[in-house]
C-alpha cells in the first residue's frame, strides 16, 4: 500500500523548505508553499539557478510569524504569515517566467535584510489572495486552476522509490530536497506517478496532469549552497531525457480541499491513456 512518507512546503520560492507532518491543501498549494517571493528591482523572480546562496536561507514557522534564518550567518529575520497592507503604493506587478503576478512589497525592513545578506538590491513581495495566477490551460482541468509563486503547478509528487532508483545510478547519492516536491510517497514503483490520472491522498483528490522538468537547480547541494558539479542531472539525462527534456517527478492538480498527514495512504483512481 502506498503511502504519503514527506510534505513540503517552501514558503519563498527559492529557498529553503519546511517539512511538515500535515498541511491544508488549498485551491493554489499547499497553504503558505510559495506565497512569498524575492524579486529584482524590475520585479524578476530571483532563483537558485542563478543565486545557489538562495538555499542558506531557512524558514521556520514560529507562532504567526515566518522565521527566516542564514544558515551559515546565523542572521534571522520574523515575517509575519498575514501580512498588513498598509498602503495601495507597495502593491506593483512581479514577474515569474512568462506571467505577470500583483504583489505587495512586505516591508522595508525585509528588503533590507535580504539585500543587506546577498549583497545587491531586492524585495520580499507577498501574493495576496485577490492575485490569481492561472496554470497552463493546455494542462489545466477546467480552465480555472490557479498556483501561486510555483514554477507552474500548484503541488509537486515524487516516489521514494524514483529516487531510490536515481541514487543506484549515482556515484555520490543525492537527498530528496534536490527536486523541491511537495509530497513524498513510499511502496510504489519507481516513475509510477508519471502514469498516474486521478488519485487521492487520504481523501484528497488530486490529477497528475505533466510530468516534470528539470534544470541545473537539481546539481545546488541544498546544504552549502553551490553547485556540487553535473550530477545529478547529467545522469537523469542519460535515462529520463523525454523530447529533450529531463524529467523527474510529477505536477500535480488538486481538485478539492481538505487537510492532507504523512502516513495517509495514496491510492491511484485511474492512470494516464
Amino acid at each position: 500500500m502506498m503511502e504519503l512518507s514527506e510534505i513540503w512546503i517552501y514558503p519563498i520560492k527559492s529557498l529553503g523548505g519546511i517539512s511538515l507532518k500535515e498541511a491544508r491543501v488549498t485551491d493554489r498549494g499547499l497553504e503558505l508553499d510559495r506565497r512569498w517571493l524575492l524579486v529584482n528591482d524590475n520585479g524578476l523572480f530571483l532563483s537558485q539557478r542563478e543565486y545557489p546562496e538562495l538555499s542558506l536561507f531557512r524558514p521556520e514557522i514560529v507562532g504567526d510569524f515566518l522565521r527566516v534564518t542564514h544558515r551559515e550567518l546565523l542572521d534571522s529575520i520574523d515575517i509575519p504569515l498575514q501580512p498588513i497592507v498598509l498602503n495601495t503604493s507597495s502593491k506593483f506587478e512581479v514577474t515569474v517566467w512568462d506571467d505577470t503576478i500583483d504583489a505587495f512589497e512586505v516591508s522595508p525592513k525585509a528588503n533590507e535584510w535580504f539585500t543587506k545578506l546577498l549583497g545587491f538590491s531586492v524585495r520580499l513581495v507577498y501574493m495576496p489572495d485577490e492575485s490569481e495566477r492561472k496554470v497552463d490551460p493546455d494542462y489545466a482541468i477546467t480552465g480555472d486552476e490557479i498556483t501561486s509563486f510555483s514554477d507552474a503547478y500548484p503541488f509537486l509528487i515524487i516516489g521514494q522509490s524514483s529516487l531510490d532508483d536515481l541514487n543506484g545510478r549515482l556515484e555520490v547519492k543525492v537527498s530528496m530536497n534536490r527536486f523541491r516536491p511537495n509530497f513524498v510517497f513510499t511502496n510504489g514503483e519507481a516513475f509510477e506517478e508519471e502514469t498516474w490520472r486521478e488519485f487521492r491522498i487520504g481523501n484528497v483528490p488530486f490529477v497528475g496532469v505533466k510530468p516534470c522538468a528539470r534544470c541545473v537547480m537539481t546539481t545546488i547541494d541544498q546544504e552549502k549552497g553551490i553547485v556540487s558539479g553535473k550530477d545529478p542531472l547529467k545522469t537523469l539525462s542519460q535515462f529520463r531525457n523525454f523530447g529533450n527534456k529531463v524529467l523527474f517527478g510529477e505536477n500535480l492538480i488538486g481538485l478539492g480541499i481538505g487537510t492532507v498527514a504523512v502516513g495517509d495512504m495514496v491510492r491511484v483512481l485511474s492512470f494516464k491513456k
